[in-house]
């Protein structure tokens, strides 16, 4: 099994629930072959992926950085 880590530091722990809300929707809808784990810890939020391929796993890499990267532009945003 291949496995990335992310860890992110928000400025409030508002912020960073506001993140983790909006990936729920895309953690439910799994992506093929991939398991994600997540955690939100006051400012912190902590997420791994879990795949059997780099290809899957790069490709949810990608995904999840960049809902990740939009949600914290339209918070910043609104």
């Amino acid at each position: 099994m291949i496995s990335a880590y992310f860890y992110f530091t928000f400025d409030s722990e508002k912020e960073a629930r506001v993140v983790v809300n909006s990936l729920q929707p895309e953690i439910k809808h799994k992506i093929p072959k991939t398991n994600i784990h997540f955690k939100l810890d006051d400012k912190s939020f902590s997420l791994k992926i879990e795949t059997n391929d780099l290809s899957s796993l790069r490709a949810a890499c990608n995904s999840y950085l960049r809902w990740i990267n939009t949600a914290i532009s339209v918070n910043k945003t609104v």
